[in-house]
């Protein structure tokens, strides 16, 4: 199932064919080897509360959220091979093509929303 992801405090989409990875096979796998992660998609990893883009080609913008789906710690234009903190707070986190988190002003405080996408 995909999945669109709106900041609710903004009023913006932030893609609108996310995936969900919530086994562990899916939250290892993440993003590594992707070449390419186009506007519109991304990956929900959960549970999450720390990343690293080992292995991955390309930046990825990065959401931390908490329970309540609040950014907690955003980080934009992530490069590959770094590691992040762990975020005791997060409970999940959101991969985006760099650029989005900008793009739609979003900012750490904001609460996202993820509902079914419809059928592509």
């Amino acid at each position: 199932m995909r999945w669109k992801v709106i900041n609710e405090t903004r009023q913006k989409p932030l893609a609108d064919q996310a995936e969900r990875a919530t086994t562990f096979a899916r939250r290892f796998k993440g993003l590594m080897g992707v070449t390419r992660l186009d506007m519109g998609q991304g990956l929900h990893i959960q549970p999450c509360n720390s990343i690293h883009t080992f292995f991955m080609r390309i930046p990825i913008d990065v959401a931390f959220l908490d329970a309540q789906g609040r950014i907690v710690k955003q980080m934009m234009a992530l490069p590959p091979w770094r590691t992040t903190s762990v975020y005791f707070q997060a409970r999940s986190v959101l991969e985006l093509p760099a650029g989005v988190l900008a793009a739609s002003g979003t900012q750490e405080g904001d609460r996202l929303s993820f509902e079914p996408a419809p059928p592509a």
